[in-house]
């Protein structure tokens, strides 16, 4: 197998290997220059540490957290919901874009309601989502389900409704059903589409979540960083700040893996 490769063939899988070992690099040299000179600029009081921070400090905040046994457990309430909230937000919306691809008459019924639902601030629905769902994890959830489902639904109908009508025709000439056009031409077409919807929901949810927090918890990292800004330990707020930075970071590689897994399936 591997005779038959060419040389030139050869030489461009070395140059794409070499290509991203560089911008590996260069992301993790980028990331530990601006940590440095971050601290640097700290220890030399050009920047103000009581608004900032610094590493050093931001490092001793995970310690402390870490003694007194609560780190974990605000990172875990958060991703917990975070998760939970995005993966019923995804499979929902996608789920529902399903039945309006379907349905035609539905989809032209609930269009104007789809849109209106966009565009209002969900961060207005606070209050309301208390009163109904009750305080706690319920209430966060809601509110990281709100922000990111009429985004699925648009998204993933859109992309439904992009397969080219000329494949469909060819699949209804040859007597498919649209059950096998949506299994085998309609799915397939917008997985890329699903793809960098799941890239975008990460940040969404995160959002979510974070604004629910600020709502009503009694632990997470949102609860940590309105918290840390009443006292004005601004040491916590950055501290959980980075991360929920590292959190995203984390799935945003998920995502990126399952990517990768799939174009390698579907270039095979």
């Amino acid at each position: 197998m591997t005779s038959n490769i060419s040389k030139e063939y050869k030489i461009y899988l070395k140059n794409k290997r070499i290509s991203r070992i560089l911008i590996a690099t260069a992301q993790i040299g980028l990331l530990i220059l601006i940590i440095a000179l971050w601290e640097v600029l700290a220890r030399l009081n050009v920047i103000d540490t009581f608004i900032m921070s610094c590493p050093s400090r931001i490092l001793k905040t995970i310690r402390d957290l870490y003694i007194s046994n609560t780190l974990f457990v605000h990172i875990f309430t958060t991703l917990y919901e975070t998760i939970i909230g995005f993966l019923i937000a995804t499979i929902g919306g996608t789920l529902i874009a399903l039945i309006l691809w379907w349905n035609d008459t539905l989809r032209k019924i609930l269009d104007p309601y789809i849109v209106v639902l966009n565009s209002l601030p969900k961060i207005a629905l606070g209050p309301i989502i208390i009163i109904w769902v009750g305080v706690g994890m319920s209430a966060i959830v809601t509110m990281d389900i709100l922000i990111m489902i009429v985004i699925t639904i648009i998204s993933m109908l859109n992309a439904f409704r992009q397969t080219e009508e000329s494949k469909i025709m060819l699949l209804k000439s040859m007597g498919a059903s649209k059950t096998q056009i949506l299994t085998k031409l309609v799915l397939p077409n917008s997985i890329p589409e699903f793809i960098s919807l799941l890239k975008i929901n990460i940040g969404l949810t995160w959002v979510g979540t974070i604004m629910g927090e600020y709502l009503v918890s009694k632990a997470g990292l949102g609860y940590l960083i309105i918290y840390g800004s009443q006292i004005f330990n601004l040491d916590l707020v950055m501290t959980s700040t980075i991360i929920l930075c590292i959190l995203a970071g984390a799935m945003y590689f998920v995502v990126a893996y399952i990517e990768k897994i799939i174009n390698k399936k579907f270039n095979n």
